[in-house]
């Protein structure tokens, strides 16, 4: 087995995947030395002083991942020590430089990739479409597939955190025996997924008057703040629009241009059919009210919502 680099730089902000970053040069530098010690430091504690001290060999020279985190803090001094000492580390020590990805000290990323540093990147996952690959990638790693109506589901469950979704993909994965589909998703997740905001949006959107009250209850009942839900129903209505404008194609061929998924397009190319362009400007006018309701406009947030959604529901009965 070939002996892990000694040099080694994570950039990104995403903290899941930073963290895994980490771990997978732990793994590999203990597949080879089980005892060897990790050390996690914030850069900007530190004085050069303490980095070569941290960099130098041990009495008995055990191995050693000495972890530097948010690097971008660090002053001119201490990067240069950084890039000077990482050039020449004690035998059996790696190093593990992490960066947050920003303009902030990117003169000493630059040093130590031209340096030979292998990069892992872990760029922040904001849009709907990444939320749906990292699903579908987690799946895999934990050697099980999903489907992508399983994916929204899920999305609509869980929400946007990573670690959340990694869990319960994980979970979804080991209990249905691999292979991931929509019904699997809502069995072991109905609670959350009626109680969404995207689940109000999905049954205002569609016109379901009595699911979409039945959804929003649920969701006041268990406590879903009022701003998830302001902001889904602003979310599917902006989505209507987006594919309403780009008609009827394949939507794996408009993901792109549309910047969501496929299952995402092809839902609202359903829903979309029962809106017309005056509804829709009458929706998004209760929207754009609502959100300002639940913000701090409104007495009663709850009762804005409602009133926000049956004046939706109004609007499209009109279409």
């Amino acid at each position: 087995m070939a002996a892990p680099a000694p040099l080694r730089l994570v950039i990104g902000e995403e903290e899941l995947l930073v963290e895994r970053a980490i771990e997978q040069v732990v793994a590999e530098v203990r597949a080879g030395d089980p005892s060897a010690e990790v050390r996690r430091m914030r850069a900007s504690e530190l004085t050069p002083a303490d980095l070569a001290e941290s960099l130098g060999p041990s009495l008995f020279a055990e191995g050693r991942v000495l972890v530097l985190l948010a690097v971008q803090e660090v002053g001119k001094e201490l990067a240069g020590a950084i890039v000077e000492q990482s050039a020449d580390p004690a035998e059996g020590i790696v190093l593990v430089v992490v960066h947050s990805g920003g303009a902030r000290n990117k003169a000493l990323v630059d040093a130590l990739r031209k340096a030979g540093a292998p990069v892992t990147t872990c760029n922040k996952i904001t849009r709907m479409d990444e939320r749906s690959d990292f699903v579908r990638a987690e799946a895999r790693r934990v050697g099980g597939k999903i489907t992508g109506d399983a994916i929204g589901a899920l999305l609509e469950a869980v929400g946007s955190d990573l670690r959340e979704l990694a869990s319960a993909t994980s979970q979804l994965v080991a209990d249905t025996g691999g292979s991931v589909d929509e019904r699997a998703v809502r069995r072991y997740h109905r609670g959350r997924a009626e109680a969404s905001g995207f689940a109000v949006a999905d049954k205002v959107v569609a016109g379901d008057r009595a699911g979409a009250i039945e959804a929003l209850r649920w969701a006041q009942l268990l406590g879903t703040p009022s701003v998830l839900v302001a902001d889904a129903l602003a979310d599917a209505l902006r989505t209507l629009a987006k594919v309403g404008s780009a008609g009827r194609g394949d939507p794996n061929r408009l993901a792109g241009t549309l910047g969501m998924p496929p299952w995402k397009i092809r839902k609202a190319q359903q829903a979309v059919r029962g809106w017309g362009p005056e509804a829709l400007a009458e929706a998004f006018a209760a929207a754009a009210e609502v959100n300002a309701d639940v913000k701090g406009a409104a007495a009663d947030p709850d009762y804005a919502l409602e009133r926000a959604v049956l004046r939706i529901l109004a609007a499209r009965s009109r279409r």
